[in-house]
């Protein structure tokens, strides 16, 4: 999807987002409106004095039956001006990334120039429903207009209906997880479970150096005791790592995904900004923006393909389009859901008979440079709050891709639940 019609420069500007924490830990008694006011009410205390935003997109993976507009109610339970539109978006794990596509895409110079964007993530707090047949009997008790007719009601429930849907980590349409997915992938591209425990080392120790010298520090909002990420293992080691046992496939003797190359089930939110040329204006000049190039949506076909796959397809379309190369992006902000995931779409990305013949491209991209991914951490030790993650890597990103030179280029990749992937190009200005 190109950003071709609109002439304005699209700016992101880093946001901020609470700590991350794992589930059923730190914030195990806040939901998701708890955890995105912090970041919505410090993000509009960083606008410049008498500007104000001008619409917010948020969003969320895990429904809430009390609400269908998370964004709205933020904004409400968060003191803000309720005169400034907000909605919300979903699309899995690209939640907060398709956010800020979708505000980039509403923004127009003079009338809409500043959003905010983001998502939030509580899986401390996920609710479990009733099966249909237990909902419609419920429903047809509670309406009945007489004691008779809802004796009768009452009478009526099968017991083959008495039940609760428990939430899954899973697909609808296959019925499996997305680790079960992510260990045939594994086994499709041939990874190696020594290959995905150095991927989850190395993002353990980046992110652990990105905080030892303060790196997060200015894009963190602390939330009640916690002023950092909890998930970071300073102690992380090979030795420790290989010890793991395999988690999604316990049977076979083959599984390769553990506990420790794997993201956690992840709490917190996330945001950022994303504006026009008038509405960067209303940030403060040190806040680190880039501006936003293009960005591609890929869709596959997720019972032939791997499930989390489609990044491999999207980035060389975004690359082809604009004459680049693999070498030519000097940051790589890839989304880790699992260490096997993040390998096997860059093995894709550098076989030639797969960008050649089944993406369609031809494979003009040179090697990848792996030394370039993910320079403070990711997912993996970072975490993966479903709503959040997008806003976190983009504006992670922003302030990376900020300090380099003029016109360095970077590229911000996630996969999707159902087939589905997002990237974005950006460039420091």
């Amino acid at each position: 999807m190109l950003n071709s019609g609109k002439t304005d420069t699209i700016w992101l500007a880093s946001g901020l987002r609470t700590p991350f924490a794992k589930a059923d830990g730190a914030y195990a008694t806040e939901d998701a409106i708890s955890l995105s006011i912090p970041v919505v009410q410090a993000m509009s205390e960083q606008l410049n004095s008498g500007s104000r935003l001008d619409f917010i997109t948020w969003g969320m993976v895990a429904p809430n039956l009390a609400y269908s507009n998370i964004a709205r109610e933020v904004l409400i339970d968060g003191g803000l001006d309720q005169s400034i539109p907000a909605f919300s978006t979903a699309l899995a794990c690209s939640t907060s990334m398709i956010a800020v596509f979708e505000s980039a895409g509403m923004l127009k110079h003079g009338v809409r120039d500043l959003a905010l964007a983001g998502g939030v993530e509580s899986m401390s707090r996920v609710q479990v429903g009733l099966s249909q047949g237990l909902s419609d009997w419920l429903k047809r008790v509670q309406t009945s207009k007489d004691l008779s007719s809802r004796l009768r009601a009452s009478a009526s429930l099968p017991f083959r209906h008495i039940g609760l849907l428990v939430p899954k980590i899973a697909n609808r349409t296959t019925g499996k997880s997305m680790g079960e997915h992510t260990e045939e992938m594994a086994r499709t591209w041939n990874i190696a479970r020594e290959d995905q425990d150095k991927l989850a080392l190395a993002s353990h120790r980046n992110a652990i150096a990105g905080q030892d010298q303060g790196f997060f520090d200015d894009l963190i909002v602390p939330f009640g005791d916690l002023t950092h990420d909890t998930i970071p293992r300073r102690d992380t080691s090979n030795e420790k790592l290989r010890t793991l046992p395999p988690v999604f496939d316990r049977t076979s003797g083959h599984g390769t995904l553990t506990a420790g190359n794997s993201s956690p089930l992840t709490d917190g939110a996330a945001g950022i900004w994303v504006a026009t040329d008038q509405g960067i204006d209303r940030l403060p000049t040190t806040t680190p923006k880039v501006k936003l190039l293009d960005w591609e949506i890929s869709a596959i076909n997720l019972h032939k393909e791997g499930l989390l796959m489609a990044p491999a397809y999207a980035i060389p379309r975004l690359l082809s389009r604009h004459g680049l190369s693999y070498t030519d992006i000097k940051l790589w902000e890839i989304h880790e859901a699992f260490a096997a995931q993040v390998l096997s779409n860059i093995k894709a990305l550098e076989s030639h008979d797969f960008v050649s013949n089944v993406v369609g491209i031809p494979h003009t991209f040179g090697d990848f440079p792996r030394e370039r991914l993910n320079p403070n951490g990711g997912s993996v030790a970072i975490g993966h709050p479903f709503g959040a993650t997008g806003a976190r890597i983009l504006s992670q990103a922003v302030k990376e891709l900020a300090a380099m030179d003029p016109g360095t280029r970077a590229i911000v990749s996630i996969c999707a639940d159902g087939g589905l992937g997002t990237v974005a190009l950006l460039e420091a200005a």
